[in-house]
């Protein structure tokens, strides 16, 4: 039997210098950085979800949706990673991701939240995305740098 996949949101939260946020997670070692995601409740659309993690996560709640994924993207767990996150009932997650850009400065961030998930976060280039995630995200990062580039080069125009 094959499992199914979780269904969840993703958020590229861009600066005014079109720099997107990343974070790292304080239940991991490695040295990998992630964009604020997670799943969806019951009853939730796709977008709702989206600003409620971006809120939970980073503590942002003013921002300005730019975009958002024409498809739902998927990625796999590592076979051994499969037991040990939700549950072992997932084999994965299909997202529907946004971006969206910060109205205000860093001063609007807080990963210090009531039940907080990173340790550190900072501001990268787009392009530098597949480098610095776990390495089972990587076709899923580079799948959105090729369809939120020109969303980015617009913002900044």
């Amino acid at each position: 039997m094959s499992l199914p996949y979780r269904a969840g949101v993703g958020v590229m939260l861009l600066n005014a210098q079109g720099e997107v946020f990343v974070a790292k997670r304080l239940d991991s070692t490695a040295e990998a950085w992630q964009m604020p995601q997670g799943g969806m409740d019951a009853g939730e659309t796709p977008e709702q979800t989206a600003w409620r993690e971006l809120a939970e996560e980073t503590g942002v709640t003013k921002a300005t949706l730019l975009a958002q994924s024409r498809d739902w993207l998927t990625y796999d767990l590592p076979d051994e990673l499969i037991p040990k996150v939700w549950g072992g009932n997932y084999r994965g997650q299909k997202q529907k991701w946004f971006v969206m850009r910060l109205d205000g400065d860093d001063s609007h961030i807080n990963i210090h939240t009531d039940h907080p998930e990173f340790s550190e976060w900072k501001w990268v280039p787009l392009r530098t995305l597949p480098d610095i995630i776990v390495p089972f995200k990587r076709t899923l990062y580079q799948q959105l740098i090729e369809e939120f580039e020109p969303v980015l080069q617009n913002a900044q125009n």
